[in-house]
């Protein structure tokens, strides 16, 4: 799969086969924060046999942008393959620069969904989805966070105003 580079303004400077690229390559990601009616956050933990962070929570649905896609298209496919959300409405949220194992842009996008949402787990991408209350979504880093990815305590900072 080729994936899109970027330089420092988000700006496409060429294309590379995803496993090819190298850590200092700028790529692109979208993500997805999906909320219930009552403020429930929808984490995803990745599957076991992920490549990069396995088994880590993350957010609902995050995927990096292959050549000929836009960060809306990225996430709307995402959300059907990873955990069969079709047909929601998602609103575009802020973009970040980050750092990890690789350089990206994340382009965040938000939803509301009903809690009873007949979500299905895709094998092979998606190990296992849950709903957490606000309350337990902090307690949930804050006691566990070798579990979670690197970034997400500075999500739920910023997606729950703390």
């Amino acid at each position: 799969m080729r994936i899109p580079i970027v330089n420092e303004n988000d700006e496409i400077i060429g294309y590379q086969e995803r496993d090819d690229r190298n850590k200092t390559n700028i790529s692109r990601v979208s993500a997805l924060w999906l909320t219930d009616e009552a403020g429930n956050v929808l984490l995803a933990q990745r599957a076991f046999n992920k490549g990069h962070h396995p088994g880590k929570w993350g957010p609902a649905v995050a995927g990096t942008v292959e050549e000929g896609e836009t960060y809306e298209q990225n996430i709307i496919k995402e959300a059907e393959e990873e955990i069969g959300l079709a047909g929601v409405k998602f609103t575009m949220s802020v973009k970040i620069r980050r750092s990890s194992i690789h350089e990206y842009f994340c382009q965040w996008f938000t939803a509301v969904v009903p809690h009873d949402y007949p979500f299905v787990k895709r094998e092979g991408e998606v190990e296992n989805i849950k709903w957490f209350s606000k309350d337990e979504l902090i307690q949930f880093v804050k006691e566990k966070p070798e579990l979670c990815l690197e970034g997400l305590k500075q999500n739920i900072e910023f997606y729950l105003n703390l």
